[in-house]
């Protein structure tokens, strides 16, 4: 049919009205900063008239022509989209023709209610890469180089729509160069709202802490001073990093003291590939993860004899690495490897050890000039912190640990629509928050552990950011139901009168529900260091029948005392004195171990008083305190550093044992009734006979692991007789432990269960803020357990 035609596309997050042609099922998230000049060149090819809109419902568009030409021009929309643009949906409706002439871009609209989405900030394209190291452009060499398919987004963005007058670009006038490119449709610069270049852009300058510096080439000087043992502050995207040679020892260990980081691990840059597989094993889908446009820190296993200082990762049998994903990193690194080879930087949060990093220039120089000998910096402000993301693959699949920079604030597509809109405030630990309204959660960057006041200021200013730019007015908030978070101390202190508490496991499992769109109940496992109990326990290893709205405590690990609450998670040698006393009785302190020579036995009578006095000893359930505990009976780790250390490195410990022994689980008990008791006497018993007999620690830390992996699968066993379920859902922090974790997807599966974990948000404390929104939703509709 030639009869001319009209049709107007609301594409992206807008709505459909009144459409003759039903909107085709599609789940790609539309950015509207690059969509504008793609949907310009379509038109072009397929000769349509008409024009195209960026406004804050998302993109809207009038095109005119053939049945022919619209069909085609609908088809490139959906397959040919710009690399980073996601559309999430396109309604269409028909329009009497207007026999208009030409196609053209009008100017963004603000609206009333806003439904465009922010793009992520994403790594430099490959376009630019050749540009920025081609001596005869104009940007050679710039550390500011962007187009519409690479760059700074969301760190800059202050509202919306993404124009340039509302990021922190607005205080660069463009040059006429640059003008022209910006206005022409068919550059690849059309309308990049961060577009720049030497005469008209930011510009990097070397600022002097403590040595004296020469400043003519700010990068050829930095990257010398770092080879010479220099630490730097280097501004980022989202915030400071702390660089220094990761092969020099003393300046790494120099970086440690400063920050006040004892032993957690720090993250490297190196500048390709072939870099990173000198220092560490990479298969084909790490290496996808790292050169990835989000350019995440990706967990590898490192090589044996690694070139990398000790310090850098001690007592871990990985390296967190990340490729370059700025200009200004690349040509930091491609110098750096002029002077030292093989080119690897630490590059660290900046910071001091548990505060957020810091992204605004006066307080860099406040909290890092007493850390680093200089920085690397520049003058386009950073608006909102962002941190790297960090993962690893499981199983052959990515798992966030941290999810932030690259990811954020990119929405997550739910099954489910949201009665009103609802914020869920999160953890104490690992903070982030979530805001949500029709079928989308925005899970915001990770805020860090709420233990000062430089954490909560960034919780606080956070999350009406987030509410300003998605336009969400939240008419419930959901948080943790422990009663001395700062989390939860803020949702109860709002304004905002329906209040929904939410259980830290139950909130766990539903994060795996919410994300994999599961209908009906699952058996849960919620498995972390501590979360608040319905009956005041200290939860953490907890076995449920769970839907959104409920949940059944089915089973959990048998209660043990707490002695000293908090200094048991920081002293791990306490938790394993309780189950030497549970498993032998008092007389364990008679005990042939190597951890009892160092016990210091008025301490421990000290807390076997308190423990029967009931004094500061609360009963938990902990599996992260039994893994503390097998770490300090095995002498490993007495005292920890940082969340997580014992089992970290008793992991690492278990992935050296290479006998087949290591697979046969140590004996266990579970009880009878609901819930029913996980006993873990026989398995210490097993274990110290063990360790009597001379056997290797490797062993006994692999079979241990094997252990548990085989508990969880019976006591799932037990759930399914009782229920008749089959779909298992596992989530909380133990599972960032990749042996753990693999070895029970192995049996689960083997037993027929269908398993689930999270993917798009950490297992961790950092992805309680989606459960939590999920429950509150399926309350507030007035869902039960069926």
């Amino acid at each position: 049919m030639d009869r001319e035609q009209s049709q107007r596309s609301d594409y992206g997050n807008g709505q459909q009205r009144n459409n003759s042609t039903p909107a085709p099922p599609y789940s790609r998230h539309c950015s509207g900063c690059r969509v504008p000049p793609f949907v310009y060149n379509r038109a072009l090819r397929y000769k349509l008239a008409g024009f195209v809109l960026n406004n804050s419902q998302g993109v809207t568009i009038e095109v005119e022509g053939t049945a022919e030409q619209l069909a085609s021009f609908q088809q490139a929309l959906r397959q040919d989209a710009p690399p980073l643009a996601r559309v999430e949906h396109i309604g269409v409706e028909s329009l009497p023709p207007c026999h208009e002439q030409g196609f053209q871009i009008a100017h963004s609209q603000s609206g009333k209610e806003r439904q465009a989405l922010i793009s992520p900030d994403s790594a430099i394209c490959d376009d630019c890469l050749r540009e920025l190291f081609d001596v005869h452009d104009r940007r050679h060499n710039y550390p500011f180089i962007n187009c519409t398919n690479c760059g700074p987004r969301f760190t800059i963005i202050q509202d919306v729509p993404y124009d340039r007058e509302k990021t922190t670009m607005r205080v660069f006038t463009m040059c006429p160069t640059c003008q022209v490119e910006y206005e022409n449709p068919t550059n690849r610069r059309f309308h990049a709202q961060p577009n720049a270049c030497p005469a008209c852009g930011p510009h990097v300058e070397l600022t002097a802490y403590s040595t004296r510096v020469d400043s003519t080439d700010p990068i050829i000087t930095a990257a010398t001073l770092l080879s010479k043992g220099a630490i730097l502050a280097i501004k980022g995207l989202g915030g400071y990093h702390l660089a220094c040679d990761a092969c020099n020892p003393d300046a790494v260990q120099r970086l440690r003291q400063h920050k006040r980081r004892e032993a957690k691990p720090f993250a490297l840059m190196v500048p390709d590939l072939e870099t990173v597989r000198e220092l560490c094993f990479v298969n084909d889908a790490e290496a996808v993860l790292l050169q990835s446009h989000q350019r995440p820190i990706v967990l590898l296993n490192q090589k044996p004899d690694t070139v990398v200082a000790p310090g850098v990762a001690p007592a871990c049998d990985t390296l967190g690495i990340m490729l370059p994903y700025t200009p200004l990193h690349h040509l930091l690194l491609r110098q750096y490897a002029n002077e030292r080879q093989p080119a690897v930087l630490v590059m660290t949060s900046g910071n001091l050890s548990d505060e957020p990093i810091a992204y605004r220039d006066d307080d860099a120089y406040t909290r890092l000039a007493p850390i680093a000998d200089g920085a690397l910096t520049h003058n386009r402000e950073i608006h909102i912190r962002t941190d790297d993301s960090v993962l690893r693959l499981v199983g052959g699949t990515p798992q966030f640990l941290r999810r932030a920079r690259g990811y954020v604030p990119e929405p997550l597509q739910l099954g489910f629509e949201f009665p009103v809109p609802l914020l869920a405030c999160g953890g104490h630990l690992k903070n982030t928050f979530c805001l949500g309204k029709e079928r989308q959660a925005f899970l915001s960057h990770h805020i860090g552990d709420l233990e000062n006041l430089e954490t909560l200021t960034s919780f606080r200013e956070g999350i009406p950011h987030f509410e300003h730019l998605f336009d969400i007015d939240p008419q419930a908030i959901a948080y943790d139901i422990h009663p001395d978070y700062l989390a939860t101390r803020y949702a109860l202190d709002s304004d905002i009168e329906c209040k929904i508490g939410v259980q830290h496991h139950h909130a766990h499992i539903a994060s795996v529900i919410a994300e994999h769109n599961l209908e009906g109940s699952v058996i849960g496992i919620a498995a972390d260091g501590t979360g608040y109990g319905t009956d005041g326990a200290v939860w953490g290893c907890e076995i449920m029948e769970a839907t959104l709205a409920n949940f059944t405590r089915h089973a959990h690990l048998a209660y043990l005392p707490l002695p000293g609450g908090e200094r048991a998670i920081r002293q791990p040698w306490r938790m394993a004195a309780v189950y030497l006393n549970q498993a032998f009785g008092s007389g364990f302190t008679c005990l042939s171990l190597p951890m009892l020579q160092t016990l210091d036995m008025q301490k421990w009578h000290i807390l076997a008083q308190m423990i029967e006095r009931g004094i500061n000893s609360p009963p938990t359930s902990s599996l992260g305190r039994l893994f503390d505990a097998v770490a300090a009976l095995l002498n490993i780790r007495q005292e920890v550093l940082y969340e997580g250390q014992a089992a970290i490195e008793l992991e690492a410990l278990a992935h050296k044992a290479t006998t087949e022994a290591t697979c046969k689980p140590y004996p266990f008990a579970i009880s009878k009734g609901t819930p029913a008791l996980l006993d873990v006497k026989p398995t210490i018993r097993a274990l110290v006979h063990d360790l009597g007999s001379g056997a290797p620690c490797e062993q006994i830390a692999a079979r241990f692991h094997a252990t548990i992996a085989e508990l969880m699968a019976t006591a799932c066993a037990m759930v399914r007789e009782r229920t008749g379920l089959e779909r298992v859902a596992l989530s909380g922090g133990v599972f960032q432990n990749r042996l753990l974790l693999e070895l029970m997807l192995v049996r689960l599966e083997k037993q027929g269960f269908q398993v689930y974990t999270n993917r798009q948000v950490p297992p961790n404390d950092g992805g309680l803020s989606l459960g939590q929104i999920a429950i509150a939703a399926a309350i507030l509709r007035g869902e039960s357990m069926p």
